[in-house]
Order: structure tokens, then sequence, then C-alpha cells
């Protein structure tokens, strides 16, 4: 019995590897600083897409000119280790029917640079920008607490723990704007990146982290939602014809962002609840990782499981004994500083990392055994096989097979499983899994 307990002790400690790092990261995520960020972004009392951009107390402009000091004093603190910068792209009157004048959209870039891989990029992001009732009031108060100025103090928040820090990786904490006009700050970051070939290799849209009492009735501090897309956008029609044969339907890049998103959480916040969506964004609607997807980039939403439409996008206003509006009270704190714990350590771990393999390929037809081989990546100590059940959410089982560039896994027959590799640091950080993307030949 004791032997029996003692592997599977070990077994355990084997799959679910952890670094304190990642711990005194959650630890230092402060409910009271995002907090008074949050009230501080609702102060602006509007930060609509088309509002005032002169006053130093009301409007987009004073709150992106905010969110940028933020930033700045942040990188003072850690020895100008933060580029801050705006971004921006002039949209112009009629480019829809929410774009009623010319407009700069201005988004807010803070970027971290990593030691190793400075080109490769995870990014964090909040929307500025707030509305009412109609999408093109641009002078009535919004003052979009929960959205979402408490996506966007998250970034800070994040920002100002995760500084203190190195990575191998870069990060990139950023406030987009124009998201209620029609995305217009992730579609001009999403270019700018492309435009700078940058490796964004994953994009956490933190879009509603602050509402734990749903309009269903549910009250639930624990739950969260990640939506991710199937498969990208981008991909060619022999990509589409191969998974006819060998599989991938669930499995594109922002899928797998989002299994990694959710192991980190339960490896390191268990008592955490990520609930993974099966689709791009809520039904019908959008979300600012989407212009990331359609760049070929992979890009999840993060938010709360349970909203409240009353406070969502809404003239504040009483009726019927029913308050209206997106406003301070309504947050949840202590619900916004777990969700902000999520996106940091998800991005600690993810920037720790070694770059996943490029190329996974995957033979064994007819056979009994799975043969994997996988192209080598600098700076990894070793690899992972993952596989799971072909009906499963989430990758299951585990192997590490160091050093090895190819292996096979004896007695486990092809058809019943997915498979996936992942790269492992010394320090046991992983990368993301990799679908198979090649079909090895005998």
């Amino acid at each position: 019995m004791k032997i029996s307990l003692l592997f599977f002790f070990v077994s355990t400690l084997a799959l679910a590897q952890t670094n304190l790092k990642i711990y005194d990261i959650i630890d230092a995520v402060s409910e009271e600083r995002l907090k008074q960020d949050v009230k501080t972004l609702a102060n602006f009392g509007t930060r609509h897409t088309l509002s005032d951009t002169v006053s130093k107390t009301r409007g987009i402009g004073a709150a992106r000119r905010w969110i940028k000091s933020q930033f700045e004093g942040i990188s003072k603190e850690c020895n100008g280790c933060l580029e801050v910068f705006y971004q921006k792209d002039l949209v112009k009157k009629g480019a829809n029917d929410r774009i009623t004048k010319d407009v700069m959209v201005v988004n807010v870039v803070a970027i971290q640079r990593g030691t190793t891989y400075p080109n490769r990029y995870i990014i964090m992001s909040g929307d500025i920008d707030s509305r009412v009732t109609d999408p093109n009031d641009f002078i009535s108060n919004a003052p979009g607490a929960n959205d979402n100025a408490t996506g966007m103090a998250g970034a800070i928040e994040a920002a100002r723990i995760l500084s203190q820090y190195t990575f191998e990786s870069s990060i990139i904490y950023v406030g987009l704007s124009g998201e209620e006009q029609g995305l217009f700050g992730g579609k001009g970051l999403a270019q700018y990146a492309k435009d700078k070939q940058w490796d964004v290799i994953g994009v956490l849209n933190n879009d509603m982290i602050g509402n734990i009492s749903g309009v269903d009735g549910v009250i639930d501090n624990r739950t969260f939602r990640i939506f991710s897309e199937p498969v990208p956008p981008t991909e060619t029609e022999k990509e589409r014809n191969a998974r006819r044969f060998y599989g991938g339907e669930v499995d594109g890049i922002s899928r797998q962002l989002a299994r990694y998103t959710y192991k980190t959480t339960k490896t390191y916040m268990p008592e955490m609840n990520p609930m993974m969506v099966y689709r791009l964004d809520r039904f019908g609607r959008g979300g600012h990782h989407r212009p990331f997807n359609d760049a070929g980039f992979p890009g999840i939403r993060i938010m709360e499981a349970h909203e409240n439409y009353t406070q969502q996008h809404q003239d504040i206003r009483t009726e019927d004994g029913i308050d209206y509006g997106d406003t301070f009270e309504h947050v949840n704190f202590g619900y916004t500083k777990k969700l902000t714990a999520v996106n940091a350590i998800t991005m600690a771990n993810l920037a720790s990392a070694p770059p996943a393999p490029t190329t996974v390929e995957i033979g064994g037809i007819v056979e009994p055994s799975v043969r994997l081989k996988w192209s080598s990546v600098k700076g990894a100590k070793g690899y992972k096989i993952y596989w799971r059940d072909t009906t499963s959410p989430t990758w299951d089982r585990s192997r590490y097979v160091g050093d090895l560039t190819e292996f096979t896994l004896e007695g486990i027959v092809i058809d019943n499983f997915f498979f996936g590799i992942a790269s492992v640091s010394e320090d046991g950080y992983e990368s993301v899994v990799v679908f198979p993307n090649k079909i090895l030949r005998n």
C-alpha cells in the first residue's frame, strides 16, 4: 500500500509540475489596486470612442492619457522595462453606421521585452471604450465599470506584477479602443503586428471580468468562460481537406491556447472553474480577440460566466425597481482579482517556455502503436507527448520523453485518440501543445 501511494504521489507531481514563482504572482495581485483603477476609469464619465479627447477629466482622451501614465509609472519602477507608446489609426466617417465622424482610434501599448525571444509576444488586452444604449451616443455618462474598466484594470495590474520578473518571450499589455464601434482597435494592432512581423503566440482578450451575479439568478465567483474558435479562418483548402481524414476539427491554435489557459488555471488555482466554450464568442456577438484570429494569430476571450444584461450597454436609470447601467457598485473586485491572476500566470508560464515545435508528424495507420516525430526547438530541454480521447476537451494523458525528436507509443491505437507535442524548458515550463500537421510516412 505504501508503494502504491508513493507511486501515485510521484505520478501526480509529474503531471502537475509547479513553480513557486507562479504562486508568488497569484499572491501579488491586489484587489485594492484593481478597485482604484476601475474607479478612476469609471470617473472619466464616458470613454466612448467618439467622445472628448481634449478634456483632462472627461472622455476617452483623458482615459487613454491616464492609462499611458500608469504604464509609464510602472516602467519607471522597473528601470525602463516597458516600451510605452500609442498605436493609432484614422477611421473615416461612414466606415460603418457607428462611425458618425472621422476618429483617431488610439491604443495604449506597453511591451516588456523577452530576454531570449524578443520577437515572440503574448498579449493581454482590455478595452478602453464604453457606451450606453445608443451606440452612437458619445455624450451621455457611460462609466463602463465592468465593460470594460475591469479588463483594462486587469491589464495594468498584470503589468505591475509581471514587470518585476524577466521572461524568455515578450509580453504586451494593451488598452484597445474602438471595440464598441466595430473592433477597430484590435484590427489596427493586429495589422501593426503583421507589418512588424511579430510572432504573436497568444492573445488573451479580457472583456468583462467583474460580475458574479447573472441575469439568470446564478451567483458564482469561481467560474469563468474561455471562448476560442476551433480552427483559424486563415487555414488553407489543403488543411481543410486533411482534417476530414486525420482529425483536428477542435484543435486549432486558439483552441490549444484555451486548453493551455485551462490547464494552467487548474494546476495553480484549483479553486477556480474555467469553462471552455467551443465558439469564437458569445452567440452572434464579437470581441477584440477576433481581429487577431482573422490575421491568423491565436486568441481567446476570458470573461465572467454569468452576465447581467441590465448592466451592459444601458442608459443609467431606474425602471420597475431595477437599476440599469454599468456602474462601479456592481463590480465584484475579488472576482476581478482572480481572473487577473488567471491571465498573469498564463502569460508567465507561456513567456517562460521555449517555442513550440513548428512541425509535428504522426504515423501508425493499421499499426498497434503511434509514431511521432517533431522539429527540434532551440532552448528546449525536452518534450512531452500529450494524448486524449477524441471526445475529451482537454489533454488528459502525457508522457515526458526527454530530449528526443521522435518516439513510438507502444500499444496505443492511433484511431482512438488525438495527439500533440509540447516543448519543455529546464525549469519545467511548457509550450502550447501542437497538433500534428504532417503525416509520417513509412
